[in-house]
């Protein structure tokens, strides 16, 4: 469910919807068709808390203040991001607290079922706005280790809510999980270098850049230079590892559940393929694999689960 930022343009009549319908622009599909529908319905309710929060942190809120109004949020605090995250995570405690106090955003409000029907906990939401608040305080991280805690708020909840939605979650399978969802949101980050860098941000670790020579107005540069483009396929091989940690989860399910997890690790894999194929120079904009790519990571990754598993 995590995936790239991409922007579109829609009538702000309905933000809500306008939130939903990003999911066609992720990076990797968010409820394909091939789930049952109960876990298709479920996941969307998921990205639609989870999209809604990243879209807070991120100052990408539909026009109109529709959420900020929803939220309770005082007007004068629409361009508040942190006042707004603090609004959220209020709301967020009704979706867990007495069905006395309904949650005032419509997108809080679809959660309360799945909440209900799948005996969720509040920790990986609470985390989700933890990562979005951390965006508003810290723009540079100094180690990897750093860097790694952060991807435990951002990224390792969105898979952990998905095992838990299909009723799949086991420490292992968590591990694996969590694994596999900081490798994701490492490849996002060394795609989106430029990008993040218009929001005064940098997920390279410092000692990284050291390490390889790098300052921050090299990444500044339209093309990245051979010391750069060495650090890429540093921070690359590091999420290539942590993919292969976590290909094991593949294999552990079964039936349509394996489809979607072996979409996941081998759209990362496609990612990485994507990187080294524009010799790990991402700085002119986020390399894409072709479709052909794509198939061909997700097959090998089932073939692999089909041997291990």
């Amino acid at each position: 469910m995590t995936g790239t930022r991409q922007q579109r343009t829609a009538s702000p009549a309905d933000p809500a919807r306008v939130t939903l319908d990003k999911a066609a622009h992720e990076n990797f599909p968010v409820a394909p068709f091939f789930l049952p529908r109960a876990w298709r319905d479920d996941l969307m309710a998921l990205y639609g808390y989870a999209r809604l929060v990243d879209d807070i942190g991120d100052g990408d809120l539909a026009p109109g203040g529709a959420d900020a109004r929803w939220l309770g949020a005082d007007p004068a605090d629409a361009d508040d991001r942190l006042a707004l995250l603090d609004a959220f995570e209020t709301d967020l405690g009704r979706v867990f607290g007495p069905a006395q106090e309904p949650p005032r955003h419509p997108l809080l409000r679809a959660l309360v079922p799945v909440v209900r029907r799948r005996s969720l906990t509040p920790g990986p939401f609470t985390a989700l706005i933890g990562a979005n608040r951390q965006d508003q305080l810290v723009r540079r991280y100094e180690t990897y280790g750093e860097l790694a805690a952060y991807c435990e708020l951002s990224a390792n909840p969105v898979g952990q809510l998905v095992l838990q939605v299909t009723g799949t979650a086991t420490p292992e399978r968590l591990r694996r999980s969590d694994a596999v969802c900081t490798a994701l949101q490492i490849i996002e980050h060394l795609q989106d270098v430029t990008e993040d860098l218009t929001r005064d941000r940098i997920y390279l670790p410092a000692e990284d850049m050291r390490r390889f020579h790098v300052t921050e107005d090299d990444l500044r540069a339209p093309s990245g230079g051979a010391s750069v483009r060495a650090l890429i396929a540093f921070e690359a091989d590091r999420a290539r590892r942590l993919l292969d940690e976590g290909l094991p989860l593949v294999g552990s399910v079964h039936g349509r559940l394996r489809l979607l997890l072996a979409g996941f690790t081998g759209g990362g894999y496609a990612a990485l393929a994507a990187i080294t194929a524009a010799g790990h120079d991402v700085l002119p904009g986020p390399p894409k694999p072709a479709k052909a790519t794509l198939l061909r990571e997700v097959a090998a990754v089932l073939r692999r689960a089909r041997r291990e598993g």
